[in-house]
């Protein structure tokens, strides 16, 4: 039985440090600590990519769906560690096995699934697929470092 939540986007960005054009998570309606997150993006077309990407067929980024997916990571951890950002940051330390299997245009709900893998010290290793309609459209693996600020 999935545990539902309403993480808003106020919460959102008490965890996260990006914001408009780059914060890529609108909500999380799903959380298990130490488990898993299901989060979504509404894809419109005033997004600002879609400017460029590309004229007349607009298709959101394929890293821009994986960065959607760590961010939504980003929101995993926090949540699971009960912390707010303060004087962190979350950084995206790599991505393996990324297929991208289908295009999302505007009007899309992105849906962001993500499932803890494992976890070594600050790195927190994660599986996320993202969905429209219940198809997958992109798929990977990738890890990422709790950081404080002043240490970079």
């Amino acid at each position: 039985m999935p545990n539902e939540c309403n993480i808003d986007i106020q919460k959102i960005m008490e965890m996260l440090p990006h914001r408009y054009p780059f914060l890529l998570v609108d909500r999380v309606v799903e959380f298990e600590s130490g488990v898993r997150l299901k989060a979504y993006k509404n894809v419109t077309f005033n997004e600002p990519f879609f400017q460029g990407h590309f004229p007349g067929l607009p298709v959101m980024p394929g890293v821009l769906i994986m960065e959607a997916l760590a961010q939504a990571g980003g929101v995993f951890v926090m949540s699971t560690l009960r912390e707010e950002l303060g004087d962190k940051v979350f950084l995206f330390t790599g991505i393996n096995k990324v297929k991208f299997r289908k295009p999302v245009v505007p009007g899309d709900k992105l849906v962001l699934n993500v499932r803890y893998e494992r976890r070594k010290m600050n790195i927190w290793r994660m599986q996320g697929s993202a969905e429209v309609d219940g198809n997958v459209v992109a798929e990977g693996e990738f890890s990422a470092a709790v950081a404080k600020k002043g240490d970079l």
